[in-house]
């Protein structure tokens, strides 16, 4: 279809802990990106919670999609159609805001976009990169995703490799317990990190059999706690600074890598990372720099746009209203939902 209007997106995200609301126009600019994140309840457990978290949703997804309107200084009159996440992610979480979305939808006959949560992370791109369009590779790494993907075109994907077991954010969140520096691990291994030498320890870079792209993160993470007994039951001093340093290292590496290896063997010069482990600077820092050296294009969103935010899921939802996508109100969560279903 021909694009004569502007198109503003209401957009809702409600996959893990943070209930959002966006509006967002033509795909690329943010008119509101409200976020109440449940950060700080969750640290009380050392991680997300699913029933408290769901329960924290219903008590602010009706403020969050006012006060994104509000901000956006919009109606729903003027809005053209509704996005939200509708997996992957935690059911009770998605089902709140797909509830949200599917009642606001009745209410004011405007369409229904279901979203998938990591199409949402790459559109994050379109936000930030004004001039970004497919095809490029995007590595989406976050708590509970790492895929690398070939975006062939707006809402059409190729999956290169994912990970077999831990997410690397989830190998970052239980490494980060074991070493005392509590919840969310990612920002905290980052910063603690800054002090440490990412070389002081030996850690394991794991390779999947027989796929070149694939993750496992969970070997790792096993060497960390054994090196830390093994500290422990000799008596030898534990320098947090540096296993932090070296197990982010190894993590690191191993993304770095894989990627590489993607943009040249499918011949791209455009490489993109999305998700909240994206916000991490040091793999920020070591993608430019391996980017610069192949005279690839790097593109990365602000960190507001790699965490968990409605505004991407505007993005991804305005490319999917444009190609004439359209939910019914049969739709609902679906909490493995992989990249490319429908």
């Amino acid at each position: 279809m021909s694009v004569k209007e502007d198109i503003l997106i209401l957009a809702i995200e409600s996959s893990c802990d943070e209930t959002a609301a966006s509006v967002v126009k033509n795909g690329r600019e943010v008119l509101s990106n409200i976020i109440s994140s449940q950060i700080e309840l969750h640290t009380l457990y050392g991680g997300v919670v699913p029933e408290i978290a769901s329960r924290k949703h219903i008590e602010k997804i009706n403020q969050v999609i006012g006060e994104a309107l509000e901000k956006a200084d919009v109606t729903l009159k003027d809005i053209t159609a509704i996005a939200v996440t509708y997996g992957p992610g935690l059911v009770g979480a998605l089902l709140v805001g797909v509830s949200a979305a599917k009642a606001i939808s009745f209410a004011s006959g405007k369409p229904l976009i279901g979203v998938h949560h990591i199409e949402g992370h790459i559109s994050a791109n379109y936000i930030e990169n004004k001039d970004l369009e497919p095809p490029f590779v995007c590595l989406v790494v976050s708590g509970g995703h790492t895929h690398l993907v070939v975006v062939k075109d707006y809402g059409v994907y190729e999956i290169l490799g994912y990970t077999r077991d831990d997410a690397a954010g989830e190998a970052f969140d239980k490494v980060a317990r074991a070493i005392g520096l509590g919840y969310p691990g990612g920002p905290k291994i980052d910063k603690l990190s800054k002090e440490g030498n990412p070389e002081a320890i030996s850690f394991p870079r794991a390779k999947v059999g027989g796929s070149g792209y694939d993750f496992s993160f969970s070997g790792l993470k096993s060497a960390v706690l054994n090196y830390l007994n093994s500290c422990e039951m000799k008596g030898l001093e534990i320098n947090k600074a540096d296993v932090a340093a070296s197990f982010q290292k190894a993590v690191i590496d191993v993304l770095v890598e894989h990627s590489l290896q993607a943009v040249k063997e499918y011949g791209l010069k455009r490489f993109a990372i999305a998700g909240g482990v994206a916000s991490n600077s040091s793999l920020r820092a070591a993608m430019k720099e391996e980017c610069a050296k192949r005279e690839i294009e790097f593109y990365y969103p602000a960190p507001v746009l790699c965490t968990d935010n409605a505004a991407m899921i505007g993005a991804a939802g305005y490319y999917e209203y444009i190609r004439g996508v359209r939910s019914g109100y049969d739709l609902n969560a679906v909490p493995n939902l992989r990249l490319g279903e429908r």
